[in-house]
């Protein structure tokens, strides 16, 4: 617990800064109950003695459930088994004593109830009798005992005299029940619940009064019908104001339990009691109002089917009560199921309730619900109604009520009529309606919409425009652009939603032919519904699409469990309610089989001319302009295919980019299903590609060739779209270019989200691959011999039941033993001699050990001693090119503490030889490692990365959007089975004398840009055509963001060829301002949400039946998802999906991935861990040692210290961090202008390396093992402890204050560096190689026009000065121990200077750093595979490994702050601080943050996503308080702040603490 104090001697007591080691009963929340409180107070009060730890989340009283204490390390001892067990044996014979005991006890005390009649007498054995039941258990009560005892306390509870009479009896009921729930029956059946209405009814004396309540509490969980009955509900509530708010809510937790079986054929006891619940809305105590809540929903979904009753609860005012609750930023104190009730309550009301419908209209609810749409965020509310969380979804609720608000046909007939009228006579209202929610609407469904919501909001519009006149219609429409909105809703593909898009277009062409006729030809409505004619693209209707998963129906009490029952039925009922929804219909559908084909005939019929059949004359101005343009450039790349022919129609080029900017940019606007029907994004792709675009992968031989024209076309096409042509115009052209490929990539694609479809999670039996149990359900798959196969047995006799997650290796494994002939006869000989079953495959055996816990991953495997004795030696493969789960390649979760470390070495490099022989057949050696079998389902043939969950639903969700989740576990696949065969082809030689021609002419390697390397062999998604518009929107997304991040270096690249060609005179206009797009306008939101569902659903998250598209386009193309949709996915990639933690069900606000680096880590188990201040490196090294390739979270604790949890544990990684910046340590380069002034190598823990532009790795020469006294094998291992810390960090969610240069993240996330890449962390040193290269390439270039051109005279010289008067020798700069070459005393001369930048670019990025590098990388890898990282661009890398470190605005710090325990906003002393905070200085700050939380900076998201929130509360202090300190639980993030007297008081203390509490945590 993380307590900080000085490092002094003194007394605890006499700390100055009083930062102690803190009790969780300072800050437990109090409970209501004065039994409970005692509870509490007593239980609670054993850890405080134990051991002073805190857990990380603000409420304590969780912790020690929900993790329990920490496991420590074996220097502290360990329980012994044997005792516990003795332990637990005495206790249980204690307890069978004592109970035996009070059996005696309650018999004498009956007995003495039974004689008694002297109050005297009757007191004393009450008690008695409350002190025996107040320490007894269950065990010693029989129903016996408690009918006997029944009647005794019922009696002395109508006592008439004896007020102690009366209470006593009364808590003899109270902890009757209390202790034996079932006495209740007893109780209820001697008449309790009467008496003590009564006396509550009465309200003679309040004590006993509270004491009825509390016992009426306790026999209505039990028995609430009865209750009801006797009249509890008035009874608790009648003088309700008369008690304090504990005791409110006691009585309030009555009636929430009797309204859990309210009778249908009585009303009367509960509805009496609405006009004081509703009137108790207006309470400010949140837990009240929230039972009130649950009372009132209950009530409500009672009486739905009356509508007069309904009518009479809404005149108590509970329509305006509840719009006020949901309006008024309630959502902070009421839990989202109770919120959601609401919602719920509010559309039964609307259903059937004529005075509610009215009203809701009259208070103006659209703007309500308008507020929750716009603020809610989306990625909650964009689920199916079958939430991951069990909580109803509340984007779904809200729909519901619009769908309710505005009357359709369906309803019944006086309903639909009174409801009409009304918005007929109220045009007003209707209009404003709409204007508040049609344009929300139209963003739900843009933004990523699954199946259920957006036929929710399609509802919606269609009745809004139904209901709504021409007039009111244009004005609602124009605005909301519902073309371009139809368009993109025509690309789904279940019938329900094709007709109410249709619907919506007949409506509008119905009232607004002439004015929406242009625009539905515009935006391409008209094309998509002439598709739909088409037999191919016409959906047809089955019963598949009909029985759909469309809702739930869910407990709202938040105490309980959610008790949720499914329902399927028709997508057409998904929205109905109350009344309006038709039991009975409930599995039929309405509509036809070609209901989407005969709408759509009949628009084009009657609205559409046969003119408008005619290709040529529907096309619009803009797309025949932007055709042609796109033709133009396609024209102009097929002529310009020479060697120079680049060079010959660059001016032609730029023109035509300039057009087609000046057509983007133009006044006329351009739709998307121009943009994208033009063609002119697969001609700027075939541009920029050089015509490689598309190309086989066997082609790319030419790729090189082609390299120069490539870079040469990036450069122009930058230089265009990265400069304004009009100077009015602040945006970008690209910015324009992006925003259009953004809305064109969420128009046309159609990823599927997948869910895991499973209800109920039941035990099946595998039988494939490897027989086992699992905790789901099995596939039924038949295996077929295919047609023709002879080599193979037949194996379709039984229908198997298969893992679903198991991958087509996996299944292979099972079959070939099976089917192959030879193989048949081997297994069957082999184990006949051994007396064994067949045995399974090495992977298949190890599986089937297998339980959730630690995905095994390739690169976390590797021997870790090995790795420390030979780690400069160390290579790793290029990055793969899909970031696939665990989960997916095998189908189930591997416990690493359960494998052998030579079982996991051998799995890893059985199943990386398979996975590289599988991409690249024909380079393996052996044979016996490719695919012997291939697998078809339905004619075609499965993808081996794919396991079957997942390639059954990529072939269903081709047919269908949403995957009928019953008949998906069902149904018996049939799976096709034959022999792979091979041809074994050489692939032809690719000649690389073109390429090296290339690079002589611009200068080498080093000038390349390197990410054209990678460019070409994008593969998106495995199942997406290339032909497709999607796949060209990627690739010309992708091309745009990596020409966005790497501007600097094409920019430098032209300035260089600019000077080598004389064009540039000066080596000081090298240097350049480059513009660039935001890295967020690359985000595309509708993916980020998608990406968000899928991650929701723990279930297919856990066991990885995750779609293709998930991981590819992640791999691919990261930047399409935003930052903390990366993060996210980042945690369950690597990790598992056992840090992913579903959302918090109170929350509602969106602090991005940071919240998630704290509570991620609760499921892991806690190690302790002692560390030494002294010698904090080396305490570091021994914890890595133990702990970095185990999945527990790290604590620490300091020696001689008590403090423990969070705060230390951010402080050691804080240590740490410094420990490894200080200089003379041989690990980076140094500010040699700084060390010059008296900070040099040699000063011993004296100073740090400091740089501004982060660090970066020194170089050392592969010859020399030591340097200034500092041995290499040292820096070596410290590189390597480095690389276990930051992936330790990473993975605990932990801050380091680590500034690494943008360069050495590049290394980490497996990019290459380059000449450019210098500048990031020495620019002095990377312009002056970048001038000498310019020099160079102006030499070349007079040399090579010498001969044409004889009068050219440039000067090569440097800055007035010859390269050879430099005096440079062929050491690295700034290192002359780092020898060059083996003859170093050589002058660096023109000859030469290329040889000498190359050699120093070497040295300085690559040969000197390399082993330094793959150290850390090696040292990352036995946490987690590195690879992970490669997601994240390098300052996004910075902000999750470092956090935040932006300064602070004062309104976000009353946002992000909480003020308790005297404190609030508005407080003097909370002012002054929030003042002094606000202008601290930058090293102020971050001693303040260090000195709250541990860490000097913030997580990513800062104050906003810190766990648990930073609270401030009110120090009392018994001397004066302007002498007393501040103090801080860093545990808790909590700070305890006396009242000063004034600010500058205020401020000098605050520092003073600051400063002296560094160092120590003590107790408080």
């Amino acid at each position: 617990m993380g307590n900080r104090g000085q490092k002094r001697t003194e007394m605890v007591e006499d700390l100055p800064a009083d930062k102690r080691a803190c009790s969780s009963l300072e800050f437990r929340a109090s409970s209501s109950n004065s039994s409970v409180q005692t509870h509490m107070n007593s239980t609670n009060s054993i850890p405080e003695t134990n051991d002073h730890e805190m857990d990380t989340s603000s409420s304590a009283s969780a912790s020690s459930k929900s993790e329990g204490e920490p496991e420590k390390d074996s220097a502290y001892g360990s329980c012994d088994s044997d005792d516990a067990e003795q332990r637990h044996n005495d206790l249980r014979d204690y307890q069978r004593r004592r109970s035996s005991g009070d059996h005696g006890k309650f018999k004498r005390i009956i007995t003495s109830l039974t004689e008694e009649t002297e109050s005297s007498g009757q007191l004393a054995v009450l008690t008695e009798l409350c002190e025996v039941l107040s320490f007894c258990t269950e065990n010693s009560l029989s129903s016996m005992t408690s009918d006997a005892l029944a009647p005794h306390l019922v009696k002395l509870a109508r006592h008439e005299t004896n007020l102690d009479i009366m209470l006593l009896a009364i808590r003899g009921i109270t902890y009757l029940c209390d202790v034996y729930p079932r006495s209740s029956a007893f109780l209820v059946r001697h008449d309790a619940v009467p008496a003590l209405c009564q006396r509550l009814l009465a309200i003679e004396y309040l004590d006993v009064a509270e004491q009825c309540l509390q016992a009426l509490e306790k026999i209505s969980r039990e028995q609430p019908l009865a209750c009801l009955q006797a009249g509890a509900i008035m009874a608790v509530l009648n003088y309700i104001d008369f008690f304090s708010t504990s005791i409110q809510r006691v009585a309030l937790s009555t009636v929430v339990n009797i309204c859990k079986k309210l009778p249908s054929e009585c009303p009367s006891p509960f509805m009496e009691a609405v006009p004081i619940l509703c009137n108790l809305l207006q309470y400010e105590d949140g837990q009240l109002v929230e039972n009130v809540a649950v009372c009132l929903i209950r009530i409500v979904e009672r009486v739905s089917q009356s509508p007069d009753m309904l009518d009479e609860i809404c005149k108590h005012g509970l329509i305006q009560q509840t719009t006020h609750l949901i309006n008024s930023n309630s959502r902070t104190t009421l839990s989202l199921p109770i919120y959601n009730g609401l919602l719920g309550m509010l559309v039964k009301l609307s259903s059937g309730s004529i005075v509610a419908f009215r009203t809701l209209y009259e208070l103006n609810i659209s703007s309500v619900l308008k507020n929750i749409l716009s603020t809610y965020d989306l990625s909650h509310g964009m689920s199916s109604p079958h939430m991951i969380d069990g909580h109803s979804n509340q984007v779904y609720e809200v729909l519901k009520l619009l769908n309710e608000l505005l009357p359709s046909r369906d309803q019944d007939a006086p309903q639909l009529l009174d409801r009409e009228s009304f918005l007929v006579n109220r045009p007003d209202l209707l209009q404003k309606f709409g204007m508040n929610i049609l344009p929300l609407i139209i963003q739900v469904v843009n933004s990523g919409a699954n199946l259920y919501i957006c036929y929710g909001c399609l509802s919606v519009i269609k009745k809004l425009i139904h209901l709504s006149t021409s007039d009111v219609l244009v004005e609602l429409l124009m605005n909301a652009n519902i073309s371009s909105f139809l368009a993109g809703v025509f690309t789904r593909k279940d019938p329900h939603v094709l007709i109410l898009a249709l619907q919506i277009a007949e409506l509008i062409l119905q009232k607004l032919f002439c004015i929406f006729l242009d625009s539905f030809i515009k935006e391409g409505v008209f094309f998509a519904i002439d598709a739909l004619l088409k037999p191919e693209k016409c959906p047809v209707l089955t019963p598949e699409k009909c029985s759909v998963f469309s809702g739930i129906q869910l407990s709202f009490d938040s105490r309980q469990k959610s008790a949720s029952r499914e329902v399927f039925r028709c997508l057409c009922y998904a929205f109905t309610s109350g009344r309006s929804a038709p039991v009975s219909e409930g599995g039929s559908c309405k509509l036809e089989n070609d209901s989407v084909y005969n709408l759509a005939n009949d628009i084009k019929t009657n609205y559409f001319s046969p003119e408008l059949s005619d290709c040529d004359k529907t096309l619009t101005d803009v797309l025949q302009k932007l055709r042609t343009l796109s033709a133009a450039l396609s024209d102009l790349m097929n002529t310009s295919t020479g060697k120079d022919a680049f060079d010959l129609h660059e001016e032609e080029f730029y023109g035509i980019l300039h057009q087609i900017i000046a057509k983007l940019n133009g006044s006329e606007p351009i739709s998307t299903f121009e943009f994208i029907e033009s063609g002119i994004v697969k001609s700027l792709v075939n541009y920029l590609s050089n015509g490689q675009y598309l190309r086989k992968k066997l082609e790319h031989c030419g790729v090189h060739s082609n390299i120069f024209a490539v870079e040469k076309r990036f450069g122009v096409f930058a230089r265009t779209f990265l400069s304004s042509s009009d100077p009015l115009s602040q945006e970008l052209p690209m910015l324009t270019l992006i925003r259009k490929l953004q809305n064109g990539l969420s128009s046309v694609e159609n990823f599927p989200v997948i869910l895991s479809h499973v209800s109920k999670l039941r035990n099946s039996f595998a039988t494939v691959p490897n027989g086992r149990c699992t905790t789901y359900p099995c596939m039924k798959v038949r295996f077929m011999r295919g047609e023709g196969e002879t080599c193979l047995c037949d194996y379709s006799e039984n229908v198997l039941t298969v893992d679903p997650f198991s991958s087509m290796d996996a299944i292979e494994g099972y079959l070939w033993p099976k089917v192959s002939i030879i193989g048949k006869k081997t297994i069957k000989s082999d184990t006949q001699a051994m007396g064994q079953p067949e045995s399974l495959p090495l992977q298949s055996s190890l599986i089937s050990s297998s339980s959730p816990g630690r995905n095994l991953e390739p690169d976390s495997m590797t021997g870790l001693p090995e790795m420390k004795e030979d780690v400069a030696n160390l290579s790793h493969s290029a990055p793969e090119q899909a970031v696939n789960l665990r989960e997916t390649n095998n189908g189930v979760l591997l416990d690493e503490n359960h494998i052998g470390s030579e079982e996991k070495e051998l799995q890893f490099s059985s199943e990386a030889d398979n996975n590289m022989e599988m991409e690249y057949p024909a380079s393996s050696s052996s044979n016996n490692a490719l695919p012997k079998l291939l697998f078809s389902l339905e004619g075609q043939q499965l993808e081996r990365e794919l396991t079957l969950y997942q390639a059954i639903l990529q072939q269903q969700i081709k047919d269908h959007e949403i995957v009928n989740g019953t008949k998906l576990w069902s149904h018996v696949y049939t799976l096709t089975y034959k022999r792979a065969v091979y041809h074994h082809d050489n692939p032809k030689e690719c000649s690389s004398s073109a390429h090296s021609n290339v690079s002589d002419k611009i200068g080498g390697h080093l000038l390349q840009p390197l990410f054209f390397s990678s460019m070409f062999n994008s593969n998106f998604v495995s199942d997406l055509e290339n032909s497709s518009p999607t796949y060209d929107i990627l690739y010309l997304l992708k091309s745009l963001e990596s020409m966005n991040r790497f501007i600097f270096h094409l920019m430098s690249r032209e300035r260089v060829f600019g000077f080598s060609e004389g064009r540039i005179d000066n080596l000081n206009n090298l240097k350049i301002e480059v513009p660039a797009v935001p890295q967020n306008e690359f985000v595309n939101s509708k993916l980020t949400e998608k990406l968000e569902q899928q991650m929701r659903d723990s279930f297919a998250v856990s066991i990885g039946g995750m779609p293709v598209w998930y991981n590819q386009l992640m791999t691919s193309c990261p930047f399409l998802f935003s930052f903390e949709a990366r993060c996210k996915y980042f945690r369950v990639a690597a990790f598992g999906p056992l840090l992913l933690q579903p959302h918090a069900s109170s929350s509602h606000s969106d602090s991005g991935a940071a919240s998630d680096r704290r509570v991620s880590s609760v499921a892991l188990p806690r190690k302790k861990f002692l560390v030494f201040r002294d010698r904090i490196l080396d305490s570091a090294a021994e914890m890595m040692d133990l702990h970095a390739s185990h999945r527990v979270l790290l604590e620490v604790e300091y020696n001689e210290e008590v403090g423990t949890g969070l705060g230390p544990t951010l402080e050691f990684y804080t240590l740490v961090s410094h420990e490894f910046q200080k200089s003379g340590t041989g690990l980076w380069r140094e500010d040699y202008r700084f060390t010059a002034s008296g900070m040099s190598l040699q000063t011993e823990g004296g100073g740090h390396v400091t740089s501004a532009l982060g660090l970066f790795p020194r170089p050392w020469p592969s010859i020399v093992d030591a340097s200034d006294g500092i041995q290499f094998s040292e820096v070596i291992k410290r590189f390597v402890l480095l690389g276990q810390l930051v992936a330790k960090a990473l993975q605990d969610g932990r801050v380091l204050d680590l500034h690494f240069s943008k360069a050495f993240y590049k290394l980490i996330l497996g990019q290459e560096l380059g000449l450019f890449d210098i500048q990031s962390f020495d620019p002095e040193l990377g312009r002056t190689l970048l001038e000498f290269k310019a020099i160079i390439g102006r030499e070349k270039f007079m040399e090579s026009t010498s001969a044409e051109n004889s009068t050219l005279k440039l000067d090569s010289s440097f800055r007035n000065t010859r390269i050879e008067d430099l005096c440079l020798d062929f050491t690295l700069p700034g290192y002359p121990d780092y020898v060059l070459t083996s003859q170093p005393d050589h002058v660096v001369n023109m000859r030469n200077l290329e040889d000498y930048i190359t050699r120093v670019v070497d040295a300085t990025i690559n040969a000197g750093i390399s082993r330094q590098v793959e150290a850390f990388k090696s040292g990352f890898n036995q946490v987690f595979p590195i690879r992970h990282l490669q997601i994240f661009t390098e300052e996004e890398l910075e902000r999750l490994l470092c956090g935040e470190h932006d300064s602070w605005a004062f309104n976000e710090l009353l946002d992000h702050i909480k003020f308790d325990h005297g404190y609030t906003a508005s407080s003097p002393p909370i002012i002054s601080l929030l003042e002094i905070i606000h202008e601290f200085d930058d090293k102020q700050r971050r001693a303040f943050l260090q000195f709250v939380t541990g860490a000097p900076r913030l997580p990513p998201g800062g104050l906003a996503s810190l766990n648990p929130k930073l609270t401030i509360v009110r120090k009392h202090s018994n001397n004066l308080v302007d002498t007393d300190l501040p103090s801080v639980m860093t545990c808790a993030n909590y700070l305890k702040l006396p009242p000063y007297s004034s600010k500058e008081r205020m401020k000098e203390k605050l520092l003073y603490a600051i400063i002296e509490g560094q160092g120590s945590f003590h107790l408080s």
